[in-house]
Order: structure tokens, then C-alpha cells, then sequence
């Protein structure tokens, strides 16, 4: 009788939290004919599907239902037990530079996750714009960050990418003949120049009712129905309408969230903190 592989129980659980395997195989960096494999060979173990097809997506079934819970635990455990073996062995110091408006959602998760794992680490959180975030990693007094770009360089870690789009709230339609009011960030960042360039390739009037320095200013501005906005999909909510081809809007690029380090003074920590914001970003929000 075949065993329960556990690398075959994070896939499942993978798949299972994503809704589709393709969707699970990118949380655990696998392509999707591998995670498939996968799945049937738990399903050949256990001789019950463990997933039924829901449109585009995948639920679970009632064997699948059944060995969720046990897949949890079986590899918390795991986890668990690694961690206690191996976390002494990391310590010292770590300088890390997180976006404001990412970090209100994630960077309490970041933190629970590296100081419960990692207590011997030392560290140090900037939570604010990000646009300095290279610089600072240059002159070394970042050691690690997170920030957003258009092009990543090969040193950048891409956490995800998520494509932008002009909004509107669903609540107003505006007209196309006067000058399209709209909400802009009121600092030097490739959202701003994203937003300015693609409202002159437009070519038509418009006119900066409302300036901020973070993404929920703008998403405020927009609810409010006082402006359009430049936002990303991972913004969206059912208050807001995407407005691009209605306004005569080209395509616009999509925002990459990455994660740069300086040279290491101490690789432990870095590395350790690097799993710890993968596993956060690549979580459901």
C-alpha cells in the first residue's frame, strides 16, 4: 500500500486554496501538467477524486473535504518540527522596506510569520513610499525591500503582477466631451507617470481635481465619484467600474510588486525573510 507523500498533501492544499490548478501551481512554482500529475497520483492513492470541476475552477469533493483538514495539520506539523530544529540558527540583524500601502494588508502577516519562526532575528520595518526603497538598498541602509515597478531588473524578484486599468465609480458616468476630471499620486512614481502618459496618448482635455500619496487616497477619490483613477485589478470592488474603452483609453501597463536586497552583511536572516514575504504575497488577501 502506497504512503501519503507530504509534497503530494501541499499540492493538494495548494489547488484546493487557489481554486484551480493553475492558480495552485504557481503558489508552489510548479507548471501546471506537474501539479496535474500530482493530483491524480493522490487521487490513484486514495481511489476517491479529491476535486470536482466548477467552471473554470475546481472544489472539493467529499473525499476531498475529508482530507483537507488532515492535509493541514499533517504539514503544519511538519513545518513545525523543521522550524524548531533549524530557526536557532538564524539570528543577527535585518533592515527591511516595505510599501505603505501593501504593508497595511500584509505586513502584519510578514512579522507574525518571520519573528515566530526566526526570534533571534533583530529586525528593523520601514513601513512607508516606496519610491526611495532602491536608493536606500544602494547605499546599504535597506537590506531587503519591497516595491513596485514596471520592467523589473534581473536583481528584482517579481511577488506578482497586477494590471492596471482607468476606473470610475459605478455610480457616475462621465462625459466624454467635457475635461475628464481625475485623481493622480502627488509624488514622482511610475504610477503617476503611467497615469499622466496615458491620458495624453488619449488626447483629450482633462484636468487634477485630487492629488495622494497612497493608493487608498485615490480609490477614495473614485468612490467618491469626483474623478477617475489609475488603479489595479487587486483594487477592484464592486463600487468601481473599469472605464477604458468607454473614455477612449489605450492599454496601460501592469504594475509589478518586487523584492530587492542590498549584499548581504548577514545571509541568514535575508534569506529567512524572503520565504516569509513569498508565503504572504502569494496568500489569498
Amino acid at each position: 500500500m502506497e504512503n501519503l507523500d507530504s509534497d503530494l498533501l501541499r499540492t493538494f492544499i495548494a489547488v484546493a486554496d487557489a481554486g484551480s490548478v493553475t492558480d495552485g501551481a504557481a503558489r508552489i512554482h510548479r507548471s501546471q501538467s506537474a501539479t496535474s500529475l500530482q493530483i491524480k497520483r493522490l487521487e490513484a492513492i486514495l481511489g476517491q477524486p479529491v476535486f470536482d470541476r466548477h467552471g473554470r475552477g475546481v472544489v472539493l469533493s467529499d473525499t476531498g473535504r475529508k482530507l483537507f483538514p488532515v492535509a493541514q495539520d499533517v504539514t503544519a506539523r511538519l513545518d513545525a518540527a523543521l522550524r524548531e530544529i533549524s530557526q536557532n540558527t538564524v539570528s543577527g540583524k535585518l533592515r527591511l522596506g516595505i510599501p505603505d500601502d501593501h504593508g497595511r494588508t500584509k505586513l502584519a502577516a510578514i512579522i507574525a510569520t518571520f519573528t515566530r519562526h526566526h526570534p533571534k532575528v533583530e529586525l528593523d520595518v520601514t513601513c512607508a513610499l516606496s519610491t526611495s526603497f532602491p536608493e536606500a538598498l544602494d547605499k546599504g541602509s535597506l537590506d531587503l525591500a519591497v516595491y513596485e515597478v514596471e520592467n523589473p531588473s534581473s536583481h528584482e524578484e517579481v511577488l506578482y503582477e497586477d494590471p492596471t486599468c482607468w476606473v470610475s465609480s459605478a455610480r457616475w458616468n462621465f462625459q466624454i466631451d467635457e475635461s475628464l476630471p481625475v485623481a493622480l499620486f502627488d509624488h514622482a512614481c511610475w504610477w503617476r507617470d503611467a497615469a499622466v502618459n496615458s491620458l495624453q496618448a488619449r488626447g483629450e482635455p482633462y484636468r487634477v481635481v485630487y492629488s495622494s500619496q497612497s493608493v487608498s487616497g485615490v480609490i477614495a477619490a473614485v468612490e467618491a465619484g469626483i474623478a477617475v483613477g489609475l488603479l489595479g485589478r487587486s483594487s477592484f470592488h464592486a463600487g468601481l467600474s473599469v472605464v477604458n474603452d468607454a473614455l477612449g483609453f489605450g492599454n496601460t501597463p501592469a504594475s509589478k510588486l518586487v523584492m530587492a536586497s542590498s549584499k548581504p552583511k548577514e545571509q541568514g536572516p535575508q534569506d529567512a525573510m524572503k520565504v516569509a514575504i513569498r508565503a504572504a504575497f502569494m496568500a489569498k488577501p
